[in-house]
Order: structure tokens, then C-alpha cells, then sequence
């Protein structure tokens, strides 16, 4: 069993900047693909970002260049560098495990909402 908890997230205006993280327990080896996802009101939940053991990373295009993911192993910790906020980028961001950078896997942390407004 996996267990995952985000925090991190809250009200930051156009231009700012957060850091999200999420702490892993349980059954986590470092080769398992940690990752982001969020879901905005009405829309679809989509990958932010994804890093797996290697250091290898997968990015939305549309956080490419503002966002980092990185992680942790000794720790079980995933983080999200989100700079460069924008309104469109709001929405709950949910911390994933799995083993594939282009499938979520099935443990989801309980989400952290990020909001992005003047």
C-alpha cells in the first residue's frame, strides 16, 4: 500500500511563484514514475509533469520552460517548482505512482489546490 500527501499549494497571484510537494510512504521504489496532475473546474485531469528513477522528465507543453519536477528517493518526496503562474493554471494538482510516464498509476495523493489570481 502507498500512501501519498501533498501540500503546498494556496493563492498566489499572476507572475508568482509555488512549490508543491508530495511525500510518498509505503511500498515506493526508486524506479517508479512519480508525477503531477491537476484538474481545473470542468476540464479534464491531465499530466503536469512526470519524472521517473533515471531522472527522466515529461512536461505539458503548456508548463514547459515554468515548471520543474524533481524528486527525492531518500526522502520519497516528488517536488513541483511551478514559477511563472498564470490564471490558467489553476486548478487541484494531485501527486500520482505508477510505472509509466504516459498512464497514471493507481495511488493519488488527496490534492492540493492552487489558485492563480489578482
Amino acid at each position: 500500500q502507498v500512501q501519498l500527501v501533498e501540500s503546498g499549494g494556496g493563492l498566489v497571484q499572476p507572475g508568482g511563484s509555488l512549490r508543491l510537494s508530495c511525500a510518498a510512504s509505503g511500498s515506493i521504489f526508486s524506479n517508479y514514475v512519480m508525477g503531477w496532475y491537476r484538474q481545473a473546474p470542468g476540464k479534464h485531469n491531465e499530466l503536469v509533469a512526470a519524472i521517473n528513477g533515471g531522472g527522466s522528465t515529461r512536461y505539458a507543453d503548456s508548463v514547459k520552460g515554468r515548471f520543474t519536477i524533481s524528486r527525492d528517493d531518500a526522502k520519497t518526496t516528488v517536488y513541483l517548482q511551478m514559477n511563472s503562474l498564470k490564471p490558467e493554471d489553476t486548478a487541484v494538482y494531485y501527486c500520482n505512482v505508477g510505472v509509466s510516464f504516459y498512464t497514471p498509476g493507481r495511488y493519488w495523493g488527496q490534492g492540493t489546490q492552487v489558485t492563480v489570481s489578482s
